[in-house]
């Protein structure tokens, strides 16, 4: 299949076509990283590779005027563009921003054509302009952040989703929670 482990983060464009992440490797075992696939999974139900290669494909965002899909490699540590006709192929694969020391997790644009990064490992949201500057840095304190989306009435609360870890162990403690701030630039693009 597609797949190679579990799926993850996806991103939905405007005529309903999905693209959807994958782990590429079960690395919490120890498994060795392997590089993934995104999926496309077209609204008539067809599946196909939309892109190869990619070291843990995770938050994706689509540009408003839906000419670039971005998304963050996060053991690349890495945002990803390319460019996506009509149809919905992707070429021209580039970096879009090189986040080391960042992980990427989840992702969102805002109207200013910045990207916010949720980082888990480093217990922050980062906000990154194309060639990788960081413009600001919300810290989650001892929490790690796995998503974040702009939203709320005019756009600018930035929601994260933290949690104190991530795993079984994690999850049976049950410490998730959406926490909130509010930030400069409204939502843009898709999600």
């Amino acid at each position: 299949g597609i797949a190679t482990f579990h799926c993850n983060d996806m991103v939905v464009d405007s005529v309903g076509r999905a693209y959807v992440g994958n782990f590429g490797s079960d690395y919490s075992t120890g498994e060795p990283l392997q590089a993934a696939k995104l999926a496309r999974v077209d609204p008539d139900g067809r599946v196909s590779v939309a892109a190869e290669g990619l070291m843990f494909p995770n938050g994706a965002v689509i540009t408003p005027d839906g000419g670039t899909l971005i998304i963050g490699e996060t053991f690349a540590r890495c945002l990803t563009a390319f460019d996506r006709d009509a149809g919905g192929t992707l070429t021209n694969r580039r970096t879009w921003a090189n986040l080391d020391p960042h992980f990427p997790d989840g992702i969102c644009l805002d109207a200013e054509g910045a990207i916010w990064v949720a980082d888990p490992r480093g217990n922050a949201v980062v906000r990154v302009a194309e060639g990788g500057a960081i413009l600001q840095m919300v810290s989650t304190g001892d929490r790690g952040a796995f998503a974040c989306m702009l939203g709320g009435d005019d756009g600018r609360t930035l929601f994260i989703c933290t949690a104190a870890g991530s795993g079984e162990a994690a999850a049976a403690r049950r410490s998730g929670r959406i926490e909130f701030t509010r930030v400069d630039a409204p939502h843009a693009g898709w999600p």
